[in-house]
């Protein structure tokens, strides 16, 4: 009795085990399938939102794509039909351009101009040779002109002319010895800058401009040309803008109202 009592014992214990290994094993099988699961919907979501971030971002850059095509047609335009009326006038192409964002508006009203002019004294300075080493300082140069320029804008200057061609944003003044040039056109001095806006804060602009003082001690020194005169009925032809016009820009005058205040 003993014995079979052993065997049977035996039996019972291994079909435990066996059971306890089946359920053992059911219950990983369980719990990685729904590891792998949640996981799979993990990466669902996260592949959904990031298909959905894409597709916004290509119809943001899609938008901007058809806004740039739009402003190089429009510049595209203006630019045949500035080509194609060379000979009328500029209140026609206003008519004919089509994009009036494209046109700087004909503009009248008080103001001053500025006139340089290259020293009468520079015959004196050229030697027997027909040369001088210091002829630079009896003619007028680039960042004269420059100078005023940026003293009027700073100013409160509202359009500007040098010469008879309005100053754009992106106008560049070139001096190649003392011949002008802006917007592909060439002029000799003297040279006139002429600026619609307030007499008295322009004029003070000019008198507060750095650059502009060291060419008063070069007007003094060697006789060159500056005049500034009040204009009270300056006026501006409309013209093509060769590209669309600053919005948000403005002139810093926190230096100069500092310096007013340290003055008073």
């Amino acid at each position: 009795m003993a014995k079979h009592q052993g065997k049977h014992s035996a039996r019972r214990s291994l079909l435990s085990g066996v059971a306890a290994f089946v359920l053992i094993a059911l219950t990983g099988f369980l719990l990685s399938t729904n590891v792998r699961v949640n996981r799979t919907t993990t990466v669902n979501n996260d592949t959904a939102d990031l298909v959905e971030h894409s597709v916004a971002e290509v119809s943001q850059l899609q938008s901007d794509v058809n806004d740039l095509q739009k402003q190089v047609n429009n510049l595209t335009d203006a630019l045949n039909s500035k080509d194609s009326s060379d000979n009328s006038t500029d209140s026609s192409d206003a008519a004919d351009g089509g994009d009036s964002s494209l046109m700087l508006p004909a503009v009248s009203g008080e103001g001053i101009t500025v006139t340089l002019d290259d020293s009468p004294l520079w015959e004196n300075a050229v030697n027997d040779n027909g040369t001088t080493a210091n002829i630079n300082d009896y003619v007028i140069h680039q960042q004269d002109v420059e100078s005023v320029v940026n003293a009027l804008w700073a100013g409160g200057a509202e359009a500007m002319k040098i010469m008879d061609q309005r100053v754009l944003f992106n106008s560049a003044v070139i001096c190649s010895g003392n011949v002008l040039s802006i917007h592909g056109k060439k002029y000799a001095p003297p040279f006139t800058i002429s600026a619609i806006g307030d007499q008295s804060s322009m004029r003070k602009a000019l008198n507060d401009s750095n650059a502009i003082t060291i060419l008063k001690q070069y007007v003094s020194a060697f006789g060159i040309g500056y005049k500034v005169e009040n204009k009270d009925n300056l006026q501006f032809e409309a013209t093509t803008a060769l590209l669309q016009q600053f919005k948000y820009a403005t002139v810093d005058t926190s230096k100069a109202k500092d310096e007013e205040q340290n003055q008073q």
